[in-house]
């Protein structure tokens, strides 16, 4: 969590702890965080973005200058601004792990608080968990998409933002991709980094051969982009690097950027097997999505690693979740909500996904409490504001789990087709019920 993070969010939240304060409305909330449904091109989500959640919620500081200039504003109370000044995130929180495949309506974490507490928090709860599990869901498409073969993110010049840009790289990684070219996302995250050169540096030299020279006497195994002027030349200046150089010649790859991928991936492997450069791999990038790279898949293309930008990095299909959280229970009564298109499911829940020969066959919606068979996925990660050991695994952990758990979904729900039917989620007998007695309960209400 950055400096002065306790004001990223909607002045609502502020406005509303101000009422709730001067009410007296300060019992015990329960918030959950779900998708409404799921985007059009998604069979499921991964969740991702529970670490920052969990910082945020230890961190959360309101510092003199924030407060200053909250009372400039003339807006709130001595009382509120008090009371911001001596926050600290009291609650609890039960959460799914990150790298879970979810599915609509199921919680990927819920929040029990004082309720000026609960409602504090929403917008930075939301943003990290949307942004993260948005990246990690597309980035699994293309993971699946490339078959076992290397993926690498390099999107950050046109994702949104800075932070973004860590977030997605970080997220990308716990969905399987390999590799990032995003410098700062390697240091602080732990994530290998990987980058070729730029046209620029081709275009800088008179002549491409002289370039790969150069480039190839400071990184002697380099990744060489083979398609500034045109790609089979680059692939024959690159063959003729390699005879100049003989037992010297290292270079690990040749990229290629634009024009006919599948066609041009074809001649060049085979005019490098006919030059006995069997070792050196062929990279794919330039506007690639899991769609492209599929295709380039199936019909055989002699790929070994993909390069995927842009698409990945903004899920540029469903750029956005219909994510939402929303008080579920408050001083021990259960809430509803019956707004058209989205109708809330009242209290606490769990989720139990229940499997067959390791296979995920679908899952149960329940309230919390309620118990059926399956493998809950909700765990307890904070309490009183601390959180519980093992709750902030090691990225690597995160990546394993994720690999673990989405291999575990049924081949039709992993593929980049839509599932027909859609993996199966129901909502428990007990669940059925409060949610039936609310409708009903209002529904009398003069």
């Amino acid at each position: 969590m950055e400096d002065g993070a306790a004001l990223l969010t909607d002045l609502y939240q502020l406005t509303m702890a101000e009422a709730y304060l001067d009410e007296g409305l300060w019992d015990e909330a329960v918030f959950s965080l779900f998708v409404r449904r799921l985007p059009e091109h998604r069979n499921y989500l991964l969740a991702a973005g529970l670490e920052d959640a969990l910082d945020l919620l230890e961190r959360l500081r309101f510092r003199a200058e924030d407060l200053d200039w909250l009372a400039s504003l003339g807006r709130f109370s001595d009382r509120l601004l008090g009371w911001l000044e001596r926050f600290r995130f009291s609650g609890d929180v039960d959460a799914v792990p990150e790298g879970t495949p979810v599915f609509a309506q199921e919680p990927v974490l819920e929040v029990r608080a004082p309720l000026p507490e609960a409602q504090l928090v929403e917008t930075y709860l939301l943003n990290q968990v949307h942004l993260q599990t948005l990246a990690a869901s597309k980035a699994a498409r293309v993971v699946e998409a490339a078959a076992g073969r290397p993926v690498m993110e390099f999107g950050l010049r046109r994702i949104h933002g800075a932070d973004a840009g860590l977030k997605v790289a970080r997220a990308a990684y716990v969905a399987g991709v390999d590799s990032t070219s995003n410098v700062l996302a390697g240091k602080r995250y732990g994530i290998p980094v990987a980058g070729t050169m730029a046209h620029s540096y081709v275009q800088a030299h008179d002549d491409e051969l002289e370039a790969f020279r150069a480039f190839t006497r400071v990184y002697p195994d380099a990744t060489l982009l083979v398609d500034t002027y045109d790609t089979l030349h680059g692939v024959q200046h690159a063959i003729r690097l390699a005879r100049e150089r003989g037992e010297d010649f290292q270079v690990r790859a040749l990229r290629l950027d634009s024009g006919d991928l599948l066609a041009l991936s074809h001649a060049a492997r085979e005019m490098l097997d006919e030059a006995g450069l069997q070792p050196v791999r062929l990279v794919a990038s330039g506007g690639l999505d899991e769609d492209a790279v599929a295709r380039l898949v199936a019909h055989g293309a002699p790929i070994d690693a993909f390069g995927v930008g842009t698409a990945m990095g903004v899920s540029a299909d469903a750029p956005s979740l219909d994510m939402a959280y929303k008080l579920v229970e408050y001083a021990g009564r259960e809430r509803v909500k019956l707004s058209e298109g989205k109708v809330l499911l009242p209290g606490a829940k769990q989720v139990y996904r229940q499997e067959e020969d390791g296979v995920a066959r679908g899952d149960v919606l329940t309230r919390r409490g309620d118990v059926v068979q399956g493998r809950p996925l909700l765990r307890p990660v904070m309490r009183a504001g601390k959180r519980l050991p093992g709750a902030s695994p090691p990225l690597a952990d995160v990546r394993a789990c994720a690999r673990r758990e989405v291999s575990r979904l049924p081949r039709e729900v992993r593929a980049l087709a839509p599932a027909r039917p859609p993996y199966p989620v129901r909502v428990g007998t007990e669940l059925e019920r409060a949610r039936a007695a609310q409708v009903e309960a209002w529904s009398a209400a003069p």
